[in-house]
């Protein structure tokens, strides 16, 4: 990989990290609050559970955002985590943060889709 596509990709995993970190600080959806109806206390407790799965998924996102940069760091980036492969530039514009390339990813995908069944 090109040092200006590294350096590209840097500044785009670093502008990511930079919104998911602002998003992950903002609970303000998870406060409980009390009615007496109780259909308010459903609608709460739906939106308070959408915002704590909401925040799971941000930082579940900032830590693969996190662990790119850090391979960036290292000289690893862009190398799949599970044949060690060259991961495409293609899939690294789409996704930066992909820790595998196309062919280990739908293997795994196809993995847990069996396994959940």
């Amino acid at each position: 990989m090109k040092q200006t596509e590294l350096n590209t990709l840097r500044t785009i995993l670093s502008a990511k990290r930079a919104d998911l970190a602002r998003a992950a600080g903002k609970r303000d959806g998870i406060a409980i609050e009390r009615t007496a109806d109780a259909l308010d206390e459903t609608v709460f407790a739906v939106a308070r559970e959408l915002t704590t799965r909401s925040l799971e998924l941000n930082v579940g996102l900032l830590r693969r955002v996190d662990a790119a940069l850090g391979r960036i760091a290292d000289g690893t980036y862009g190398t799949c985590l599970e044949c060690e492969e060259e991961i495409s530039q293609k899939r690294l514009n789409a996704m930066p943060w992909a820790t595998l390339c196309i062919t280990c990813q739908e293997h795994a995908d196809s993995s847990r889709f069996l396994n959940a069944a």
